[in-house]
């Protein structure tokens, strides 16, 4: 900004001034909504939620995860059955918790193993209802 030396270019620059804020003023107030309604806390945990939801590879992981314990569970059921002996007990969740890891980690040729294998299922008994 120039430096001012009389009242004329005083009064100018006021005058810009004004228009400047006449024009900024009502972003500013929707900017300040924006803001105000985006640091609500049911705002806040909602956009958060939303991004959780949204991220690739937290679906896999979560899926992965839920076939691992599913897994592990069923395997402990098969192995242990309904026990009442500590030991015995203690044994099944060991085996549950092995099982689990062990599946979440390999999940992805899991999937593709049994993807493949009931292709070949459903696709056999195709073949056998043209026959």
């Amino acid at each position: 900004m120039q430096k001012i030396t009389n009242t004329v270019d005083l009064k100018i620059a006021i005058q810009q001034l004004e228009n400047k804020k006449a024009e900024e003023w009502p972003l500013l107030k929707d900017q300040f909504h924006v803001f105000y309604e985006n640091s609500k806390p049911l705002n806040i945990i909602r956009n958060t939620f939303k991004e959780f939801i949204a991220s690739p590879d937290l679906k896999t992981t979560l899926i992965n995860g839920a076939i691992g314990l599913a897994t592990g569970f069923v395997t402990k059921k098969i192995v242990v059955g309904n026990t009442h002996n500590p030991i015995t007990k203690l044994l099944g969740y060991l085996v549950e918790m092995v099982v689990a890891k062990k599946v979440t980690g390999n999940a992805d040729e899991i999937k593709s193993f049994g993807s493949s294998f009931l292709s070949k299922i459903f696709n056999s008994q195709k073949d056998s209802t043209k026959a």
